[in-house]
């Protein structure tokens, strides 16, 4: 059965391997796991179980690092409360999704890799890691692993789901090709009523798909401070007596929009912090200005600079370091929102009480934004300069969005345990109706 897909697979592979092959050479993806990407590895032990007795194995799947940080309150729960029942096993795909998930999960649980859609990678894998059931992170349903989880019965979910309406007008051309593999869900857990019609339309039964909310509002950890902040300022010479703009998660074009839109509408002492969202872009974002100040180059104790250029710019090339950032921005900047990407998560911001602009392109979130920009709590706009210069000239105003996008993600929050009521469910561990969430549609 899985013969077909292999084929094609390897065909479309060698057609785009000069691409492929020379992004990962450009950006030192080649070295990877290899071979945990087709399966391969020691068999996963139990972890070790305080309470004693058998437990059913979940495997929760989340490709990278957003996926990753969106189960954080998940894993928790179901290890805190259903530890006695339940081991967890944690796989991503990307490599540093895979390091975020040993950061977060590794103490507790095993972390693995998980392996291309190829019939003998996805068989060696599941023989290694032998789940009871298979959660999938928003999407990620592939051929090959439905068609050996239905061979093995081994019931998959759908986990914080999300169909695109563009992802679904691509669905929609290979429906006869991914029909079965959506009718086969035990479950889908979908993050607003439009995915579910979505998944509906695609094949999932209907009385399978659940309208759970977004687990991302759960993970969201409202403070008012982050630890370590401050030193980070010290470290990379950010003036705390003059604002600052930070843009996360940026892509290509937005940074020199940025620059373009601090230089031509702020106040000289305003500094603006660039957080590019991958690391290979670091050098390139370094090289648009010489007056750029990258993390990397400060040392720990360096201070204030005396004599800073107008609008200073630093640059934050590390990892694991953004909430720190976030924590203290004036104003905050949605990356990829402003380049056609679909933009990258406004929450977190939002939950330190940050106000926060995101681009016109954020389909990436579009019900969260339009939850945030219906109670006020967000600006969506292309005029990205003027936006900036609004807040940063009122300060009133800018405290009101954030209050106001604070309110949202608490009155939203409780998906992450209807997500876990689930999983007991499809895992045989609990015999509960699902209740789905009261949120409004995008």
């Amino acid at each position: 059965m899985g013969l077909p897909h292999d084929i094609t697979y390897a065909a479309a592979a060698l057609a785009t391997s000069p691409v492929w092959a020379y992004r990962m050479w450009r950006t030192g993806k080649w070295r990877t796991d290899w071979g945990g990407r087709f399966g391969r590895g020691e068999p996963v032990v139990p972890m070790p179980n305080d309470q004693g007795g058998r437990r059913r194995r979940l495997l929760i799947h989340a490709v990278s690092v957003g996926e990753v940080n969106a189960i954080r309150q998940l894993v928790d729960l179901l290890h805190r409360e259903h530890g006695d029942r339940v081991e967890l096993v944690i796989a991503t795909t990307t490599d540093t999704g895979y390091a975020r998930a040993r950061e977060l999960f590794a103490a507790d649980h095993s972390v693995v890799r998980y392996p291309l859609d190829f019939t003998v990678a996805v068989r060696r894998f599941l023989d290694r890691v032998r789940p009871s059931a298979v959660a999938l992170v928003e999407l990620e349903v592939w051929p090959n692993f439905v068609d050996e989880c239905k061979r093995r019965d081994i019931p998959i979910v759908v986990i914080n789901g999300r169909l695109s309406a563009r992802s679904f007008s691509r669905y929609r051309y290979l429906r006869p090709v991914v029909r079965s593999m959506f009718a086969s869900l035990a479950a889908a857990a979908v993050q607003t009523p439009d995915y579910a019609q979505r998944f509906i339309a695609m094949g999932t039964p209907a009385d399978r798909v659940h309208v759970l909310d977004t687990m991302k509002w759960d993970t969201a950890e409202v403070a008012d401070d982050v630890p370590n902040a401050g030193e980070l300022a010290e470290q990379m010479g950010i003036d705390r007596a003059h604002p600052l703009v930070v843009a996360g998660s940026t892509g290509p074009g937005e940074e020199r929009l940025l620059i373009d839109a601090i230089r031509a509408e702020c106040p000289p002492e305003t500094q603006l912090l660039l957080v590019p969202r991958k690391p290979e872009r670091f050098d390139e974002v370094a090289a648009l200005d010489a007056t750029i100040i990258r993390r990397s180059d400060r040392k720990p104790t360096a201070a204030v600079r005396e004599g800073q250029p107008a609008h200073t710019l630093f640059l934050l090339d590390t990892m694991g370091e953004l909430r720190k950032a976030y924590a203290l921005a004036d104003v905050v900047v949605i990356g990829r929102s402003f380049n056609g990407l679909g933009g990258s998560d406004p929450i977190e911001p939002i939950a330190l009480s940050k106000p926060t602009i995101v681009g016109p392109d954020h389909h990436n979130f579009a019900d969260v934004v339009h939850a945030f920009e219906k109670a006020g709590g967000i600006v969506a706009t292309r005029q990205l300069g003027p936006a900036i210069a609004k807040l940063l000239a009122n300060p009133d105003q800018a405290a009101e969005l954030a209050r106001h996008g604070r309110d949202v993600i608490l009155s939203r929050q409780g998906s992450t345990q209807r997500h876990a009521e689930l999983l007991l469910k499809v895992l045989g561990l609990a015999d509960t109706s699902i209740v789905d969430a009261a949120a409004p549609s995008p």
